[in-house]
């Protein structure tokens, strides 16, 4: 059960927490095109991730694909959405400190 809690929850938190630090970071330091190439190519991190999580538990730990993939995506995808509206936020900020 501690598998399913440490991939299936913690790991796509973490995953999308280092890349929302990172983003942070690049927004406020690079501005905002910069930001968004940025959330592009995490785009491809974050899928090679994903893909190496799912190999992870289905292929190599052998875990219950009814209950890890639910869990595994439902967690992916909802830090997925607090993270791009953190984003936004400051990049919104940065817009209007520009102008």
């Amino acid at each position: 059960m501690i598998l399913y809690f440490v991939l299936g929850v913690l790991a796509p938190v973490f995953l999308n927490l280092m890349h929302l630090v990172v983003g942070i970071w690049i927004t406020l330091q690079r501005g905002n095109v910069i930001s968004l190439g940025y959330s592009a190519a995490g785009f491809l991190t974050k899928s090679v991730g994903m893909v190496f999580l799912t190999w992870l538990g289905i292929g190599y730990l052998k875990l219950d694909v009814r209950i890890y993939i639910p869990l595994l995506t439902f967690f992916w995808f909802f830090t997925h959405v607090v993270e791009g509206i953190i984003i936004q936020g400051y990049m919104n900020k940065n817009s209007l400190k520009d102008s």
